[in-house]
């Protein structure tokens, strides 16, 4: 949807109500994190709405406030207004849009995330940039929930009758076009039943909304044919876990400020800055990026998924690639962040890592030369001589590092800061009690 004012998009939003004869419209939010939250309203409750927002509780939403504090309004974005493609059993149609949460007072609510990410904008925008990511989101189907028995053995980009999941991906890209979210590539991964849509590029605010949207779809229309998609990181011992690779650049109106030609990388200052920024503060960002116990089974080494920190074009063990310039294609010059899971707060991951690569550019951090040998094939003493640090290896250690760490804070705010650590911290420790099978199975045959 074109820019509109405030006043013409809710005039948009009722008219597109009454063509469509919506019924009932679904306000969605997400809480610290990730979990979308909704509730519906009917279409006599839009007019008031859009123009005074919907109050709710928000004491039992993760990370949002205390009983004492718990009334909040959920204020709908008319740019977000989409028919969902999923129709109910009556004629009426049902439409969706995602809400900026407010306090009574009308000013913005600090706990939540998608304002987070409209703060790390604003700091972008006073610098003269727009933020724009391309993510890749890869996920599994599996029979049901209860299990992890796959609907194929395919593997990467196979197009053969063991991929069965061919019809599920077709009906999925085409529900996203029905709810405005341009599809670029859809492909069998790595893994068996593994699979992959790829969202078209664009602006981190709208790109954060159509990665909540991605992931309800792709449950969505597994749902409807009886099987279960997961973006679970790690979901399969020995097989590859489940990335959200983050395409990003910075533009300066249509110029493209990741690009130079001269450059042997078609790398300007800027981006080198930016990668630098990302590079030193990878560890202490990744408890946002990745931030499920199980995140930390993915990041290990001989799956494809990063563990050191270190970049370069075309080596896929780096943390950072850069993909190699094609000519004319000055505007597509970015970078991939290769660490972050599908299973993320998008909010709150584009945040932290707009803040980390424009920590770069303002205090001109000077980037490390590109490690384009196999970094898995060096020995420790080799990393240590390269200067090529470790992502952590575990949610207790990414959440340390986290804890101390002024970038994450100042992105995330303090609210968010310390109910997203208070958070992990709880799980962590619910994680360290468990008796698991592999212990089970190791231990009670000889101890």
């Amino acid at each position: 949807m074109e820019t509109r004012s405030s006043e013409e998009g809710a005039e948009y939003v009722l008219r597109m109500a009454k063509e469509h004869e919506v019924k009932f419209i679904q306000l969605w939010f997400t809480d610290i994190l990730g979990n979308l939250k909704d509730f519906a309203i009917t279409v006599e409750e839009l007019e008031g709405a859009l123009e005074l927002g919907m109050g709710f509780d928000g004491s039992s939403i993760q990370g949002f406030a205390r009983i004492d504090e718990s009334d909040m309004v959920a204020v709908p974005d008319p740019s977000t207004w989409r028919l969902l493609p999923w129709k109910p059993t009556e004629d009426h149609g049902v439409a969706r849009m995602f809400c900026d949460i407010h306090k009574p007072t009308r000013g913005a609510f600090e706990g939540d995330p998608r304002q987070v990410l409209k703060r790390n904008l604003n700091r972008a925008t006073d610098m003269g940039y727009t933020y724009n990511v391309g993510p890749e989101l890869e996920y599994f189907y599996f029979q049901d929930s209860r299990g992890t028995q796959g609907l194929d053995a395919g593997g990467y980009f196979d197009m053969t009758s063991m991929d069965v999941a061919t019809d599920l991906r077709r009906q999925t890209v085409l529900a996203l076009d029905e709810m405005g979210i341009a599809v670029e590539y859809a492909h069998h991964e790595a893994a068996a039943s593994q699979h992959e849509i790829d969202m078209r590029y664009t602006d981190a605010l709208t790109m954060a909304d159509n990665v909540m949207t991605y992931r309800l779809v792709v449950k969505q229309v597994a749902l409807r044919h009886g099987v279960y998609a997961t973006f679970m990181p790690k979901p399969v011992f020995g097989m590859n876990g489940s990335g959200m690779h983050v395409h990003q650049s910075l533009f300066k109106g249509d110029r493209n400020a990741f690009f130079d030609k001269d450059d042997q990388y078609c790398l300007s200052r800027t981006a080198r800055c930016f990668v630098a920024g990302l590079l030193k503060h990878a560890a202490e960002i990744t408890a946002v990026t990745n931030q499920w116990v199980n995140s930390y089974k993915r990041l290990v080494a001989g799956y494809e998924a990063p563990v050191y920190i270190s970049w370069a074009r075309q080596n896929r063990s780096d943390l950072i690639r850069v993909p190699e310039y094609r000519r004319g294609g000055e505007k597509s010059t970015r970078i991939e962040l290769r660490s972050p899971d599908a299973a993320c707060n998008p909010y709150l991951a584009f945040s932290v890592i707009l803040a980390a690569g424009l920590e770069g550019i303002e205090k001109e951090y000077e980037v490390p030369d590109p490690v384009e040998e196999n970094v898995y094939d060096m020995t420790a003493e080799e990393r240590q001589a390269r200067g090529i640090g470790t992502l952590p290896a575990s949610l207790l250690e990414a959440i340390q590092l986290t804890e101390k760490s002024k970038l994450v804070r100042k992105a995330l705010g303090d609210h968010v800061f310390s109910a997203f650590i208070q958070n992990k911290k709880i799980e962590w420790d619910r994680y360290r009690t468990q008796v698991t099978d592999y212990e089970i199975q190791r231990y009670l045959p000889i101890l």
